[in-house]
């Protein structure tokens, strides 16, 4: 159902507006760019400063430019279930493949609590790829609990962004193996396929689409020495783009490539001089841009 390179899409804004027109544009170079899917509206999205009008409209826009020409996973997260559910709601109405819902943050729920929260979204009737992110939620999902929630047939896969390699085979047994193992890290995203994932929910993609399709379908058909030779033209980019919140290093990098403004919304902030320097140089690395 969902494979391959598929960016965590940014949300393009143009003197504190949401950019319809460059999102579009956007949506058409990564399908030309040969990414697999798109992820609107995760954290990469800008999802905690979008209000919800503008939440749903992003959706929308990028569902009906992608055409069913690429499968949509759009970002439908909150630490309130009843929210959740509402924009698990909203992104079937707009015609989403499936919804990105993350583990409830702040509020640190029990292995029961998730249970239950993902109950509650899966019941919507679209298909569910949970996310995991401790280090932003501050509560991680066992591979047991997502062994339980893998029988529901509409909780169909996982964006891991743990950084535990050793999660894959063990989310493996207790979900089985055609339950969906997306990485949520570009950075080990070549040992997580080979573990048993299937691709990665990517932020360098929003720059280097192309090389991220390329790296994903080396691995899936088990080329890795293609895959690292991509890799070693990657990770400088991707090391780059994370010195600062990874949406600000990523809007950057395509401000310079022509995509798009690096305008981002509060509490986020322009970067800084020092790492501006290092993700041009990470792009002469990649061979994006010239020396």
């Amino acid at each position: 159902m969902f494979k391959g390179s598929l960016p965590a899409l940014v949300t393009p804004f143009a003197d504190g507006q949401v950019d319809l027109e460059t999102l579009k544009k956007l949506v058409e170079w990564h399908i030309d760019q040969g990414s697999h899917g798109l992820v609107p509206v995760g954290t990469t999205g800008e999802s905690p400063t979008l209000t919800h009008e503008e939440h749903d409209l992003v959706v929308e826009t990028v569902v009906k430019t992608a055409a069913g020409r690429i499968p949509v996973i759009a970002g439908a997260g909150s630490n309130n279930t009843t929210e959740t559910v509402r924009l698990v709601e909203a992104a079937k109405s707009a015609g989403a493949d499936a919804a990105l819902v993350v583990t409830p943050y702040y509020n640190k729920p029990t292995q029961r609590g998730l249970v239950a929260h993902f109950m509650a979204a899966a019941e919507c009737g679209l298909p569910i790829v949970i996310y995991n992110i401790p280090g932003r939620s501050v509560v991680d999902m066992t591979p047991t609990t997502m062994g339980e929630l893998a029988r529901h047939p509409m909780i169909v896969g996982v964006k891991d962004a743990t950084g535990d390699l050793s999660r894959v085979p063990k989310q493996r047994i207790h979900c089985g193996v055609d339950f969906i193992q997306l990485s949520g890290e570009d950075a080990t995203a070549l040992g997580f396929n080979a573990h048993g994932g299937r691709g990665c929910i990517s932020v360098t993609a929003n720059v280097a689409p192309r090389l991220c399709a390329e790296f994903q379908e080396a691995t899936l058909r088990g080329r890795y020495d293609v895959a690292l030779d991509l890799l070693d033209r990657l990770m400088p980019l991707h090391e780059a783009i994370f010195m600062e919140p990874g949406v600000a290093g990523a809007k950057y990098a395509m401000s310079v490539l022509g995509l798009c403004r690096d305008e981002v919304r509060s509490p986020l902030t322009p970067l800084l001089e020092g790492t501006r320097l290092a993700i041009k140089d990470a792009l002469r690395h990649a061979g994006l841009i010239g020396h």
